[in-house]
Order: structure tokens, then C-alpha cells, then sequence
């Protein structure tokens, strides 16, 4: 038994519909790997439930296995709004969320978040950013716009199968996204943050209070 074998067999365990899910994702999608997972999905649920957010942001649903694992962390009355930007994406995915137990949590929109949720009007409390890594940036200033003070980000793959620090990626457009990102925010004054190196990177980033 390897250390991630025993970490999973050592955490709550996977929802079966989850489950169902992730390996529909990896039969179905070309890269199924990009689905959050046991580990990671496990840690965005008790974030949730620790955090108890009345509204969650997502930018980039891909096939919805973030999403729900969120979703089922929210407290009575939360709600999630994520957003999927490749509308080719939304005939696996919307059937997954619809026919989740947690579809009345979440809202799912096809639409690039960056411009399209602010127009929904909504303060959230935490935005959990996992789109295209060339746009972190603006994902970014989207996100600390429609945060209130005190809010979180969580921003996935902010390590990038360890390509940030690696001289052979740096002509990579979706690894130099990332390395923009992490040297913003690292001396972006608005913000604390912590990477944690969980899976391919997670970055937790408070925005503080004015």
C-alpha cells in the first residue's frame, strides 16, 4: 500500500454517485483526470461545511465532480453557480448535476464566468477558480470582485504537475498562466494565501477584510 492508498483508506469515504461519476468521467472524457477525485473531493466538501458560504462561484465545471462535492457541503439554504466556458461539455455534465441529490444547490451555466458572473448580481463567499489555467489572472480579479471582504478563493493546479519550477515548461502558455498567477498573488497586498501541495497544487487565498 503506497501513502495516497493509504490516505483513502483513511478518509470519508467516496459517495457512490461520485464515485459513478469519476469513472464515467475517465471512460467517457479525453482527460478525466482533470475530475477533482476522492482526496481533493473530500477536502472541498469539509472546506465547505467549515466555511459555511451562503453562495459558491466555480469557474470551470468540466464534468461537475467539484461542483457536487461542494454542493454537498453547503449549509440549509447555500447555493453554488458554477460555470462551464466549453459549451461542448454540457450534454455529460448537466446530467450528472440534474439527477445529483444535490440539484436544487446548484446552479449550471455554460458561459465564460469571467464576464458572466458578475451580471448574476451575487456576493459570494468563496470561488473556487479550476478553468483555463492562460485566464487565472482574470479569473482572479473576477473573483476578488464579486467576494466580500473576509471571503475565500481556492484556485486548483496552482503546482501544475510540478511545471511551475521546471526551465523545460517555459514556453508552456497554460504553465506560464500559472507562474503568473502564483507570483501575483503571492505580492498581491489584498490577500494572504497558502499552497498546499495536495494532488497538483491548491492554493487558499483570504481576501482581507477592508
Amino acid at each position: 500500500m503506497n501513502i495516497e492508498e493509504y490516505i483513502l483508506a483513511h478518509i470519508e469515504p467516496e459517495p457512490d454517485y461520485l464515485y459513478r461519476l469519476w469513472r464515467a468521467t475517465n471512460i467517457h472524457m479525453l482527460h478525466g483526470r482533470m475530475a477533482s477525485g476522492h482526496l481533493q473531493g473530500r477536502l472541498l466538501k469539509m472546506l465547505v461545511s467549515m466555511l459555511r458560504p451562503a453562495n459558491v462561484l466555480e469557474v470551470g465545471t468540466f464534468s461537475g465532480y467539484s461542483a457536487l462535492s461542494m454542493a454537498e457541503g453547503l449549509p440549509e439554504g447555500g447555493h453554488l453557480y458554477t460555470f462551464e466556458i466549453n459549451d461542448e461539455q454540457e450534454e455529460f455534465t448537466r446530467p450528472w448535476i440534474e439527477q445529483s441529490p444535490f440539484a436544487d444547490r446548484i446552479t449550471f451555466c455554460i458561459g465564460d464566468a469571467v464576464t458572466e458572473a458578475p451580471r448574476l448580481g451575487v456576493t459570494f463567499d468563496l470561488v473556487f477558480i479550476d478553468g483555463d489555467k492562460r485566464t487565472y489572472l482574470d479569473a482572479y480579479e473576477m473573483a476578488l470582485s464579486v467576494l466580500r471582504p473576509g471571503g475565500y478563493v481556492i484556485a486548483d493546479n496552482t503546482l501544475w504537475d510540478g511545471h511551475v519550477c521546471d526551465a523545460a515548461y517555459d514556453r508552456d502558455s497554460q504553465t506560464l498562466g500559472i507562474r503568473r498567477f502564483n507570483d501575483f498573488v503571492y505580492s498581491d497586498s489584498r490577500v494572504s494565501e497558502v499552497i498546499l501541495p495536495l494532488r497538483d497544487g491548491l492554493t487558499i487565498i483570504r481576501l482581507l477584510d477592508k
